[in-house]
């Protein structure tokens, strides 16, 4: 094996492992975003008082 084709390889793995490291960090960012829209339906989010409660529109 030549010494580019080991340069290359190694460029590769590096390059691989940047962008499982980048693609991890986007999958923690979706889940976060995915629980606090969760928890805002839920109504379990940090909110003002009556804020998200029922609101009568029948008077």
């Amino acid at each position: 094996m030549d010494t580019m084709a080991i340069v290359s390889s190694m460029l590769a793995m590096q390059s691989s492992g940047a962008q499982g490291q980048i693609q991890a960090s986007f999958i923690k960012q979706n889940a976060e975003a995915e629980k606090a829209a969760v928890l805002t339906l839920l109504g379990t989010a940090n909110l003002a008082p009556g804020v998200g409660s029922n609101l009568n529109i029948a008077a």
